[in-house]
């Protein structure tokens, strides 16, 4: 099998990994796990009071969304700098004997 029809595949897989669970579950909730943990915690202790609050709280879902997104391709794109750093310092570093 070619890399072309290697990244075909893996790209079809991908996403079939972020649809199927849509056509499954139509008009599902898929939330975050902060969200899910304040739940349970408000279940186990219904009393409970947090520590601290957040110094700063986004105006809207959208803004927050937005900023994780940015966080997330930020770290995407320096994990994928320094991989192709290592590999372009790799291929030309001279043979071993």
């Amino acid at each position: 099998m070619g890399v072309r029809a290697k990244n075909a595949v893996m790209i079809i897989a991908v996403v079939l990994l972020a649809v199927i669970p849509l056509i499954v579950h139509p008009g599902a909730e898929f939330g975050g796990a902060d969200g899910a943990a304040e739940e349970a915690v408000a279940e186990m202790q219904p009393d409970y009071q947090p520590w601290f609050k957040s110094v700063w709280e986004p105006p809207s879902g959208e803004i927050e969304s937005l900023l994780f997104a940015l966080q997330a391709a930020a770290g995407a794109g320096f994990i994928g700098y320094y991989l192709g750093l290592v590999k372009g310092r790799k291929e030309q570093a001279p043979p071993r004997r």
